[in-house]
């Protein structure tokens, strides 16, 4: 009878396509992988994989083994969600999977006031750009950028992001506010984020695809919290959303026409929908997202030199503390400097200079 674990084992590696990856999604070591495959494979009396420059590959008798494989894996996961259905609890462990930003500065700091109503839940707050597989109970629920598209998850878009340039005002000083996106590609440095989510390529790509990049490029990661650092300590000109305003940011918006936008998506399984535990979480990320309470989440662009006059709320937890030098007023925590003034909800001047923006 082959072992439960080497073949969770094998449909890890199946899906990665390389010892690698799937040692580092299951926290194992490489070998421990391989004596799991190289005993699976005994007991089977079969060749699961071939090994070629480009990964790893499932053999034609290995493809018959994985599809009973994962009916096996979804005959498991089905008897989990039932036992947790058969068991309501308000104790207990919830993975909630989140984009990195999203999870960093958004979501952690709001975390106390949710575990101060049902303290005996454990959040395991997973933050990446990677989505993971709901179906495969990577995690119970996930926030991401990317609209679900499996048959059996349950989605609600939460709002949209909106992104404008800014840079730290060090920057600035070096190198000046670009008047327009000519003088940008001529004359300043930019920071992007590449990853799975952010949509940062493309971007690239329509905006920047014909400029060289020596010299113009300064940083590219895959990590949002190293994004926002590279731009706030000086780096260059980089692209964060707009409601890092109203969390003080420290970093100085650039008003050009170079704006992006990206929808916030909150998915899970049908079944776990039904678990109380889970519904608690799914709730209370609606109302962390709602764009009535949160005008920076709304469809529509709205600047956040008006953010004073639309938000009602208390004030906001502050995560990007210490990313920069300080250019918010004590008397007005949203103002920040650009090109052009923002204009309060009557039409008039406001006298807050320009947009605010991280990720």
């Amino acid at each position: 009878m082959p072992d439960w674990e080497n073949v969770r084992t094998f449909l890890e590696v199946a899906q990665c396509g390389s010892f690698r990856s799937a040692a580092c999604n299951l926290g194992q070591s490489m070998n421990a992988l391989r004596r799991r495959i190289n005993e699976l494979e005994a007991q089977l009396g079969v060749t699961l994989f071939t090994r070629h420059v480009d990964g790893l590959r499932v053999t034609s008798e290995g493809e018959q083994i994985l599809a009973a494989a994962q009916r096996m894996e979804g005959a498991y996961f089905d008897l989990v969600r039932a036992r947790q259905r058969a068991v309501p609890s308000l104790a207990g462990e919830i993975r909630l999977a989140v984009t990195e930003g999203l999870g960093t500065f958004w979501l952690a700091p709001r975390l106390p006031e949710f575990q101060r109503a049902y303290p005996m839940l454990l959040v395991d707050l997973h933050c990446g750009m990677r989505s993971v597989d709901l179906l495969r109970l990577e995690a119970e629920v996930a926030v991401q950028l990317t609209k679900p598209t499996a048959a059996d998850l349950k989605m609600i878009r939460l709002g949209r992001l909106h992104s404008m340039p800014f840079a730290a005002p060090s920057y600035l000083q070096t190198y000046g506010v670009p008047a327009s996106v000519a003088e940008l590609k001529s004359r300043h440095r930019i920071v992007y984020q590449v990853s799975e989510q952010s949509g940062g390529s493309e971007f690239y790509q329509r905006w920047f695809g014909d400029v060289p990049r020596p010299g113009f490029l300064a940083v590219r990661t895959n990590s949002s919290t190293a994004h926002a650092a590279a731009i706030a300590n000086g780096a260059g000109i980089g692209w964060l959303v707009t409601y890092g305003a109203a969390l003080g940011t420290k970093m100085v918006p650039i008003d050009l026409d170079l704006r992006s936008t990206r929808d916030v998506w909150l998915t899970y399984h049908a079944d776990a929908g039904r678990i109380p535990r889970v519904r608690h979480v799914i709730d209370w990320l609606v109302d962390c997202f709602d764009p009535k309470k949160f005008p920076w989440f709304r469809d529509e662009f709205i600047h956040p030199g008006e953010f004073p006059w639309l938000y009602r709320g208390g004030a906001l937890p502050n995560h990007f503390e210490g990313f920069g030098v300080a250019i918010a007023t004590e008397a007005n925590p949203f103002a920040s400097a650009s090109g052009a003034a923002a204009r309060s909800p009557d039409g008039g001047r406001s006298g807050i200079r320009g947009p605010a923006n991280p990720d």
